[in-house]
């Protein structure tokens, strides 16, 4: 009777579970962690006590039974907010359902103490592995850092990067040739491009792509720029190209938010996109359906990448084999900003 009474007044716990499944503790806790030891008809009668008991398995008490924060830490250093908020919600959607939560920081790439923020954070956080997104993925050392301090770390990327348990490659080069072929399939020859900081990879292999391409086609770059991925560093340089004698007919912008300033910079001009001018973005972010016109952009699937990536590191921590490289498909979205050049001779 008082045992009974203790049920009623009391959150069921673990032992209560096992009591009612007839097993031990041990057998109830592989059960709540999805280990393969268990056969069908024990895992069966366990979870049938655990929603006879209306049984909720501490989160804390899981962690200290197994050694574990349930924390992940994403690694960035993005001013994007439209990238990192679809990143957040693939990671997220990942690895919610499997208990585990979030923990984001931002670090600076470029200063000798990177290596440093980012071990501080791991040790602060006490998270269980990282995901590291470019372009601090790229620090040379850091995956070397991480793996010395025993933490499981996924990196994404535009280039292949070593020492990281798995790498997710987006293949910008690539994409950025497309665009290239895609312009000038168009009839384009006079053709602008407002880059990416070049001090990033993802801006270098966004610029050597599109720069091959046209030279395959036989057509020099009638003049480009460097911008930060920033709206207000695209302002100027399309200014300046849209004031030459014989200005470009299509703008490459290496993000879909400098393409937004250089649509700006055409509507203030009375410039029409895309009778007179052709602009086209990189990211395939909301901001490219938002804008008017709606942005011709390379769609990089930010979200897909996030959970393929939290989905390795997550197989890495539950001792599983996982993949060392894989590839993320990039896809040029044709959309309203793009079309034949102007009568150009």
């Amino acid at each position: 009777m008082r045992q009974t009474e203790r049920h009623s007044s009391a959150d069921p716990t673990i032992t209560d579970v096992a009591e009612a499944a007839g097993v031990s503790i041990r057998t109830v806790s592989r059960v709540l962690n999805h280990s393969p030891k268990v056969n069908a008809a024990t895992r069966e009668k366990i979870e049938a006590a655990i929603v006879r008991l209306n049984f909720r398995p501490s989160a804390r008490a899981r962690a200290l039974a197994m050694g574990r924060s349930f924390l992940i830490g994403m690694v960035h250093n993005d001013r994007n907010a439209l990238v990192l908020e679809a990143v957040q919600r693939g990671i997220v959607g990942e690895a919610a359902p499997e208990g585990y939560e979030l923990i984001m920081h931002s670090t600076p790439p470029v200063n000798n103490r990177a290596i440093e923020d980012v071990m501080d954070f791991v040790h602060r956080s006490r998270v269980d592995g990282v995901l590291v997104l470019p372009p601090v993925s790229g620090i040379p050392g850091l995956a070397a850092a991480l793996a010395e301090e025993g933490v499981p770390a996924v990196a994404l990327s535009a280039t292949p990067v070593e020492g990281y348990a798995s790498v997710i490659i987006s293949e910008e080069r690539r994409a950025a040739a497309e665009v290239a072929r895609y312009l000038v399939g168009l009839g384009h020859k006079r053709i602008a491009m407002v880059t990416g900081p070049q001090d990033m990879v993802s801006a270098v292999e966004r610029r050597l792509g599109f720069l091959e391409a046209l030279e395959e086609a036989g057509l020099p770059l009638l003049v480009e720029a460097e911008g930060d991925y920033g709206f207000t560093s695209a302002l100027a340089p399309a200014e300046a190209f849209l004031a030459l004698p014989e200005p470009p007919t299509a703008i490459f912008a290496a993000n879909d938010i400098m393409a937004a300033a250089v649509l700006k910079v055409a509507a203030a001009r009375s410039v029409g996109v895309p009778s007179g001018l052709s602009v086209v973005g990189f990211d395939g972010s909301i901001l490219a359906q938002m804008l008017t016109p709606a942005l011709t952009t390379v769609r990089r699937p930010f979200d897909e990448m996030a959970r393929q990536a939290t989905r390795q590191l997550l197989d890495r921590l539950g001792g599983l084999p996982i993949t060392q490289v894989a590839r993320a498909e990039l896809v040029l979205i044709a959309g309203e900003s793009s079309a034949p050049p102007p009568h150009q001779t």
